[in-house]
């Protein structure tokens, strides 16, 4: 992960395979999430299956479980995987899905902060 504003708080991930719980995985028994704090996120290692997914971070500085707005602009630091472009909203899964072949792969995430 690259580019977390500061080190405090926790950083929220959160990988599915499933286009339909994605970016926040609610409902999706298969998904994979981790919390852990900021200060130990940059090298985060997953033991997965070969196959498609997508992941999407939350660097929650105050440490609440959620990431916080400001009329529907986030206030703290999100991120993708593919670091695709950032409109409205989130991207599609889609955008961010990537494949996973046997034997791993490494993933940059660059964290974006809009406020």
């Amino acid at each position: 992960m690259q580019g977390l504003r500061n080190l405090r708080g926790q950083v929220h991930l959160c990988l599915t395979r499933s286009a339909d719980h994605f970016p926040d995985c609610s409902g999706d028994p298969a998904a994979v999430k981790r919390s852990l704090p900021a200060n130990q996120a940059a090298h985060i290692a997953f033991e997965l299956q070969p196959g498609a997914y997508a992941l999407s971070v939350i660097h929650d500085e105050n440490g609440n479980g959620r990431l916080d707005t400001s009329l529907g602009i986030p206030r703290e630091g999100f991120g993708f995987s593919n670091n695709p472009h950032i409109w409205f909203g989130p991207p599609s899964f889609a955008a961010a899905r990537f494949l996973l072949p046997a034997g791993g792969a490494a993933l940059n995430v660059t964290m974006k902060y809009m406020l």
